[in-house]
């Protein structure tokens, strides 16, 4: 009876020490081998277990809004901005960043390589009707995207079926690109960290137009009572913090940073 009693307690207090939220996040975040390095180290360090939900931004606002994450890790300052504005969120803080890139077939068909601005690397795709993939998910890779081919003047919906909108991660994204040797704008991180590359490389990047900002999101408990509000500031402090910091730079491939760290401490 007591070494019953004595397991219960020790039980107990295992459950009064662990501690949970839930973090939707894009798949780039998960793709580049981040989530990876990260949450291991914060569950060792403060007790926190964090669960991903790994989705499109587009996606991770929607569960923000519905109060089905605690906190939302994405890359779309515009419609985190609305999002903050809507009261789903106090404040939207920014962690990292990276760069967009352009990425096709090493023959470069379209002639992108040498292009001077991004209206020239899409007109150059458009003009020579260059297999193109896009993600087609309302991610925030495929919101930039949008963006890109609306700043240069050119609409989709009149593209022919040389620009195949597949509706998936960036990692199946990519999967098809590399099968169908097409163009494809990717974040580096995913880029770097995937292993399918076959004929295709990195062709066009650097441009100011594809500086990617990933900003963390808690989600406001006056719209959703029920969230772990606790977790989700015991999370951002870690997160911003200089152990984050180092382990965010210090995540390379082959020598080369896939984020760098610009949260205000």
């Amino acid at each position: 009876m007591i070494r019953a009693l004595t397991l219960f307690l020790c039980l107990i207090g295992t459950a009064a020490l662990s501690e949970s939220m839930k973090l939707a996040v894009t798949t780039s975040f998960h793709n580049s081998g981040l989530s990876d390095v990260l949450l291991p180290v914060l569950l060792e360090e403060t007790g926190l277990e964090v669960q991903l939900l790994i989705v499109g931004t587009g996606q991770a606002l929607r569960l923000g809004r519905a109060g089905d994450v605690d906190a939302i890790l994405v890359h779309s300052r515009a419609d985190e901005d609305v999002f903050v504005a809507e009261g789903f969120a106090p404040y939207r803080r920014e962690i990292m960043y990276n760069d967009f890139v352009f990425i096709g077939p090493s023959s470069d068909p379209a002639g992108i390589a040498n292009a001077a601005s991004i209206e020239q690397v899409l007109s150059r795709i458009a003009i020579e009707k260059a297999l193109f993939v896009s993600r087609g998910d309302d991610s925030g890779t495929h919101k930039k995207e949008r963006a890109l081919w609306q700043a240069a003047a050119l609409d989709t919906e009149t593209f022919g079926a040389w620009y195949k909108a597949v509706g998936s991660g960036m990692g199946a994204s990519l999967n098809t690109a590399s099968a169908l040797n097409a163009y494809i704008l990717a974040d580096r991180a995913s880029w770097l960290n995937f292993r399918n590359k076959s004929d295709l490389k990195l062709l066009s990047s650097r441009h100011p137009e594809l500086f990617n900002q990933y900003a963390y999101l808690p989600i406001n408990p006056d719209k959703h009572p029920h969230v772990n509000v606790e977790a989700s500031q015991l999370f951002e402090n870690w997160l911003t913090s200089s152990r984050s910091e180092h382990l965010i730079n210090a995540h390379r491939i082959n020598g080369e940073a896939l984020f760098v760290f610009n949260a205000s401490k």
